[in-house]
């Protein structure tokens, strides 16, 4: 078995039904005997240039261990998906399982959020302090 990396973007107005087309493509993977290694929701994002008249779409990745036969599948079931806008399967030498730069990224925007909301309530318990 081979290791692929896979992007699906999905059209925006579509967003909903999502978590089961993800549910759809992982049990096709894993009834064939594949293995998912990472899986991630990247939610909806801006796109780079509009596609179709869209700015936007709903982002999925995958990293999955699976024969030929099921990339084949999952490729044609992409196609002709008029939900999809835009897909792209990979290649990949060895499984992929550390978080991808966009979720390190988002972890990173939480963590500095959290730490200047806990910056801003000591600020103010020291005020109070102060003002006694």
């Amino acid at each position: 078995m081979r290791h692929y990396e896979i992007v699906f973007m999905v059209h925006p107005d579509q967003s909903d039904q999502v978590q089961s087309m993800i549910e759809n493509y992982t049990n096709s993977i894993t009834s064939a005997n594949g293995k998912i290694h990472r899986l991630e929701d990247w939610r909806r994002r801006q796109l780079a240039y509009p596609i179709n008249n869209l700015h936007k779409a709903h982002y999925v990745l995958l990293n999955i261990e699976a024969s030929k036969e099921i990339v084949k599948e999952l490729e044609t079931s992409f196609r002709f998906n008029d939900s999809i806008i835009r897909s792209i399967i990979i290649r990949v030498k060895n499984a992929i399982v550390e978080p991808s730069f966009m979720v390190k990224i988002k972890e990173d925007r939480k963590n500095k959020r959290e730490d200047s909301i806990n910056d801003l309530g000591n600020c103010a318990s020291d005020t109070k302090n102060t003002e006694d």
